[in-house]
């Protein structure tokens, strides 16, 4: 058995930006971000019954045809082709039958049938199978019209897989039909990558963790953590509650170094601005090689990225709008891509708007939205980045081009499902 292997850690100056560039435009700091992570899991070896949701480390190769014997589509008669022709056939049955787990122990005699049920394996000497609805039988003798075509009703050995080929590459995220594919063609055991730790932390002195504790009218109640710890499991990472931290430099440090020891990667929400003077952004200045990202996008703008103790940090804005669109533009993306699973790109498409806008240039734009019963996308009444209950009432998102552009009703616009990024949308 080959041991399993563990990747090397992230290079200190792999979120640096390139010299002189301020404002990186969307689909600018998705190329940078996949050009510079890979895969930080390591592996191991498991029961395929148990994959569901792992990344596969290695392909996975059949080891038994599928089927893996000819037999037979129908419940039916079995016969030689060759001993049929034109009009009323009538064959003589032979003794037994052929069933699925109860083959046939015997030859069909050219000019003999045999009674044969789906799934059966289709005895020597029976290369066709008539189906039992356009048959009529006494018992001893089965009747049916010609001319039938040869192998009619049946299924090939190895015509959906044949023994020794790739059947799921390595990146596959295993799904239920996956499992079915794995034991179909017997494999029992496959190398999957160890599942992604991710940390989440929120920062600032403003946040209650708890929305059950009294609230003065200063603070508020921290929104971001189980949404993100939420999208996490949903993403099938093991998601890592790193709590919530006030705005002292010791203690966001310590939760800072519990990350580095139980995740692979960290999230926070939060002071990801350059030109924040916070303890957040100073210690990952200091101590993590901060390197903050001005993208060119509505919600967002600032996206924070560092390594810290050799784990990749990615702080998010500390609105929950903004950092919900930048965790499914950005962060699921590059999550994917160090769990193994390569980097994920959103299948959008194009509908009819429900809206009217008018867009400056200067920003790729990320509009609240769901689909009307006639397939248009209609976006939230407001654009507010406050406006939390804008994300529940969305089902994805409409994005708008970096350019300027006027959008009237009945204009197509991209549209990306809440699904489209592996997020029920509640619907």
């Amino acid at each position: 058995m080959t041991t399993p292997l563990t990747p090397p850690r992230l290079r200190n100056d792999c979120f640096a930006m390139p010299q002189g560039v301020e404002w990186v435009p969307v689909d600018e700091a998705l190329a940078l971000l996949h050009a510079r992570l890979h895969a930080v899991t390591g592996t191991e070896d498991l029961a395929a019954a148990h994959a569901h949701g792992r990344v596969l480390a290695a392909p996975a190769v059949a080891r038994r045809s599928n089927p893996p014997r000819p037999n037979s589509a129908v419940d039916g008669y079995g016969f030689a082709h060759a001993a049929t022709g034109e009009g009323v056939q009538r064959l003589p049955l032979v003794a037994g039958r052929a069933a699925a787990g109860q083959p046939f122990d015997g030859v069909v005699p050219a000019g003999h049938a045999v009674r044969i049920l789906t799934g059966a394996i289709l005895p020597d000497g029976v290369d066709t199978v008539v189906r039992e609805e356009d048959c009529t039988t006494d018992g001893q003798v089965v009747a049916f019209d010609g001319l039938v075509k040869r192998a009619i009703n049946t299924r090939q050995a190895g015509e959906d897989v044949t023994e020794g080929t790739m059947i799921l590459p390595a990146g596959r995220v295993l799904t239920p039909a996956d499992l079915a594919l794995l034991s179909a063609v017997g494999v029992g055991q496959v190398r999957v990558h160890r599942r992604l730790r991710v940390g989440v932390l929120s920062t600032g002195d403003e946040l209650l963790p708890d929305p059950s504790l009294p609230a003065a009218p200063h603070q508020i109640f921290d929104a971001n953590r189980p949404m993100l710890l939420a999208l996490l499991a949903g993403w099938g990472f093991e998601a890592v509650d790193l709590g919530h931290a006030a705005d002292d430099a010791a203690q966001i440090a310590a939760r800072l170094d519990q990350g580095a020891q139980d995740a692979d990667a960290i999230l926070t929400s939060g002071g990801a601005s350059a030109g924040d003077e916070d303890h957040f952004s100073r210690l990952l200045r200091e101590r993590g090689n901060l390197s903050s990202w001005r993208i060119a996008v509505k919600p967002g703008r600032p996206l924070a990225l560092a390594l810290w103790g050799g784990v990749p940090v990615f702080g998010l804005p500390g609105n929950p709008v903004a950092a919900l669109v930048c965790a499914l533009v950005f962060a699921r993306p590059a999550l994917s891509l160090l769990s193994g699973a390569g980097w994920s790109q959103p299948q959008g498409f194009r509908v009819p708007a429900a809206f009217t806008k008018r867009k400056k240039a200067g920003r790729r734009e990320y509009l609240r939205a769901r689909l009307t019963e006639s397939g248009e996308a209609e976006v939230f009444a407001s654009e507010g980045s406050g406006r939390i209950s804008g994300l529940s009432w969305a089902t994805g998102l409409v994005e708008l081009p970096y350019a300027a552009c006027t959008i009237a009703p009945g204009d197509p616009v991209r549209y990306l499902p809440y699904a489209s990024f592996g997020v029920s949308s509640g619907e």
